[in-house]
């Protein structure tokens, strides 16, 4: 492996952890209606767990509504008690042709559990992070030892993965800044 698949490997195992994190915040519930909420919603159709998506179409007309449009009335039922099942606390209810679903205003108590929660996702997120970096300065360290790369390029290397690394942190941190606003300003 040469230094610059080392970088490659370490940046698209970085920004993976990015868009991990970035995804577990888009599934906590603020007191605005989202989408992405029902991304854990798996429907019983033809016989297979599909997602919600898959099914029928989610939109959020108001803060705190969302509306779900499925593709087949028949399965109107079936996504209904897939929302129940998903244990995300939100009652649906529907018309034969649609289903809404209000979004419960957050009380005081339940937005600092979230809180903590966003902060748990986030420090693993940077944990994640440093563990592709401990791992691409193992493999530069052993380019060195083999003598495929000088004590100079290990140095100049090994600063670049923290630079990336930093970058990467920088970008959690952002994350966790805006998906903390979001709750508290709900």
């Amino acid at each position: 492996m040469t230094v610059k698949e080392i970088f490659k490997d370490a940046d698209e195992r970085m920004r993976k952890s990015v868009e991990h994190v970035q995804h577990e915040l888009a599934r906590i519930r603020t007191g605005r209606a989202t989408p992405a909420l029902l991304d854990v919603v798996k429907v019983e159709y033809y016989g297979s767990k599909v997602p919600l998506n898959q099914v029928a179409t989610i939109t959020a007309p108001e803060p705190r509504l969302l509306v779900i449009q499925p593709w087949e009335k028949r399965i109107i039922g079936d996504i209904e008690k897939a929302i129940l099942e998903s244990e995300l606390g939100l009652t649906p209810s529907n018309d034969g042709n649609v289903i809404r679903i209000p979004i419960p205003e957050l009380s005081e108590e339940r937005r600092q559990e979230l809180i903590k929660l966003v902060k748990k996702f986030c420090e693993e997120g940077r944990i994640a992070v440093r563990n592709v970096r401990r791992d691409a300065n193992d493999h530069i360290k052993k380019l060195e030892k083999n003598h495929e790369i000088s004590e100079d390029e290990r140095d100049r290397a090994l600063e670049k993965i923290q630079e990336l690394t930093d970058k990467h942190i920088k970008e959690i941190d952002q994350l966790l800044e805006m998906k903390e606003k979001e709750i508290l300003e709900e």
